[in-house]
């Protein structure tokens, strides 16, 4: 598919974003003493960025606990993002959510989530409430090679079928579920085999490859929208750092097969495909790598400036059982 000017500079500025984000600002979360476990999408930028180039503020998406990337290209704020990091108030979820849980239902964004291949029956279900009130929407749900043998994922893609939800499922295989190799776990040469038991189309894409994952979300999402039901998709892709900051993954696996990736790098092969076509030049690419790097220095900066929040507030915006609300209150129960 050949695409236009302005979809080359949204795919590379996204994919550029998701990068800077990830390098920037996680470490930057551990000087500040944050003890949360942050897990960095680099080298995954292709995956979400082809994915959510299809879809607009009102269609779904269910995340992962390795999910900036998502947010980022469903069109989150990378300045409130990084303000959920710091924990402060002026985050998506006013610091309570953290890393591996912002959310923005004003995106479509179901939220980053941490316990594996959780947000896939949100999807699901948001897949639901657009077929039966007729509104035209599409749903995503991530997960990873580890969510694969979640039998959430099984329930959810059996109903979808049944019900022809318009829903795409995608596996982002990046190799290893924490240090398990796919290989190892995996009863299927492929996860999109799996699709056939189904009734679904399955569909193996080359994750690094921006343009490869476009063209088969493309056609997935042209499925859902016409009422063709759901479609599993693919992505063989690879994080360059480990499961978490505190994760060194040369313990599971070997410098040679870290270099190879790395030399498959999303941005690299998108500025090898594009360049030689003359729509976009290099100094316009090297111009927005400028504009991502400067952003998070913004973003920082914000995070920094914004307060935490109270103390009183801690109460706010979660679920309370009636019981325990009525004591912290001071309301004794007993008779």
């Amino acid at each position: 598919m050949e695409l236009d000017r302005n979809m080359l500079l949204y795919l590379y500025r996204t994919m550029t974003t998701i990068r800077h984000f990830e390098e920037r600002g996680i470490p930057e979360t551990g000087q500040r003493g944050m003890s949360g476990s942050v897990h960095s999408s680099a080298g995954q930028e292709a995956v979400p960025t082809g994915i959510c180039a299809h879809l607009t503020n009102e269609d779904y998406i269910g995340s992962t606990h390795r999910g900036h990337g998502h947010c980022i290209a469903k069109g989150v704020d990378p300045k409130l993002m990084m303000a959920e990091l710091f924990g402060r108030v002026t985050g998506p979820n006013k610091g309570k959510g953290g890393s591996m849980h912002i959310a923005d239902m004003s995106k479509g964004m179901l939220g980053t989530n941490g316990v594996v291949a959780a947000s896939v029956p949100l999807a699901v279900g948001a897949a639901l409430t657009s077929k039966l009130r007729r509104l035209g929407r599409v749903a995503v749900a991530f997960f990873g090679d580890g969510g694969a043998n979640q039998g959430v994922l099984h329930e959810c893609m059996n109903l979808a079928s049944v019900w022809k939800l318009p829903v795409i499922f995608c596996c982002e295989n990046n190799g290893y579920a924490e240090s398990t190799p796919v290989e190892y776990a995996l009863s299927t040469a492929r996860v999109a085999d799996r699709a056939a038991g189904y009734d679904m189309p399955g569909v193996h894409v080359d994750g690094m490859d921006v343009f490869d994952v476009f063209e088969a979300a493309g056609q997935a999402v042209q499925r859902a929208r016409a009422g063709e039901g759901p479609s599993l998709l693919e992505c063989r892709t690879y994080r360059y750092y480990g499961h978490t900051v505190f994760d060194n993954p040369l313990s599971y696996r070997t410098q040679e097969e870290q270099d190879y990736w790395r030399g498959r790098d999303p941005l690299l092969l998108f500025r090898e495909r594009v360049a030689p076509g003359g729509l976009v030049s290099i100094d316009e690419l090297d111009f927005m790598d400028l504009e991502a790097q400067e952003l998070m220095e913004d973003a920082i900066r914000f995070a920094d400036e914004s307060p935490l929040p109270a103390l009183e507030e801690i109460y706010e915006d979660v679920y309370v059982d009636y019981p325990l609300d009525l004591m912290r209150r001071g309301i004794n129960l007993e008779v």
